[in-house]
């Protein structure tokens, strides 16, 4: 594209990565807008339940189906040669190297009762690597997003996660799983955190909590048993407005503990949550 300023210049193209990462962003985020909108203003009264999880508690909604559909569908239509992994089963291999990593409602028992912390999670990753993410809380009118190397934005406005603060001062903010082993070995976790911070908060959606550490909402946030799909956008966005993501000293985000914190309180942290055994049940 020619510089006004300098026609005489030599003109550059974006590099390709520019141009696909634009592309994804834009897919991203208008499939997200879609599916919130079908959540927000199709949710019936009486909700009904299309099938169970690992347990009674844990309810996969007609609502979760459709907004799956409709956000393969969407990105479907316009990159056919993708590949899918979704919390409600979608999975494809695809063969262009892009793969959406999609949860289509974040926090779906919030959602059932009515609560307002859930979200729509939509990742792409290149090559295994996420490099665009895309949070969308319609009962919040947010929608955080980043792209890899270019910083987290919510609603336009960029985002920096919050100054650490001593370890006895900080809000953490946590989760808990489904089963009933996990969730005591969850609890007694807390037990022990508790009185060594500020306050914990349990809001219901990973997704939401991640790009809560962004917004400088929570100092930080650990959970044990989150899923790719619960945590590719989110745990993007935190890292792209500044805060430090991991597992288990040495160990990535993933099943086994996922924690997202300013780099100071990460450094403190981290090893406390290896010794309580957040990591295990």
């Amino acid at each position: 594209m020619p510089d006004p300023l300098h026609p005489d210049a030599p003109q550059t193209d974006p590099a390709p990565s520019d141009a696909l990462y634009d592309e994804l962003l834009e897919l991203a985020l208008e499939a997200a807008r879609r599916a919130g909108t079908l959540l927000r203003d199709g949710r019936p009264a009486d909700l009904g339940v299309a099938a169970t999880k690992s347990s009674p508690i844990d309810v996969v909604t007609e609502m979760d189906l459709a907004s799956e559909k409709l956000i393969t569908g969407f990105l479907g239509e316009h990159r056919p040669e993708d590949g899918f992994l979704g919390e409600e089963g979608a999975s494809s291999d695809g063969t262009s190297g892009i793969r959406w990593v999609i949860d289509p409602v974040d926090g779906t028992v919030n959602y059932l009762y009515g609560l307002p912390a859930w979200s729509v999670s939509i990742a792409a990753e290149k090559d295994g690597e996420v490099v665009v993410g895309v949070v969308a809380a319609p009962m919040r009118g947010e929608t955080c997003q980043a792209v890899v190397g270019r910083g987290a934005f919510n609603n336009g406005e960029r985002l920096r996660h919050r100054p650490a603060p001593p370890l006895s001062q900080a809000l953490i903010g946590t989760g808990f799983g489904y089963l009933a082993e996990r969730r005591a070995g969850q609890a007694e976790v807390v037990r022990r955190l508790l009185p060594q911070v500020r306050d914990i908060r349990r809001g219901g959606s990973a997704a939401i909590d991640l790009c809560d550490v962004a917004c400088g909402r929570l100092d930080a946030y650990y959970e044990r048993g989150l899923n790719p799909w619960d945590l590719a956008a989110g745990a993007l966005i935190a890292r792209e407005a500044g805060a430090l993501t991991g597992g288990r000293p040495g160990k990535p985000v993933s099943q086994e503990l996922t924690l997202a914190a300013s780099p100071a309180l990460f450094e403190q942290l981290q090893p406390l949550l290896d010794e309580l055994g957040a990591w295990h049940d």
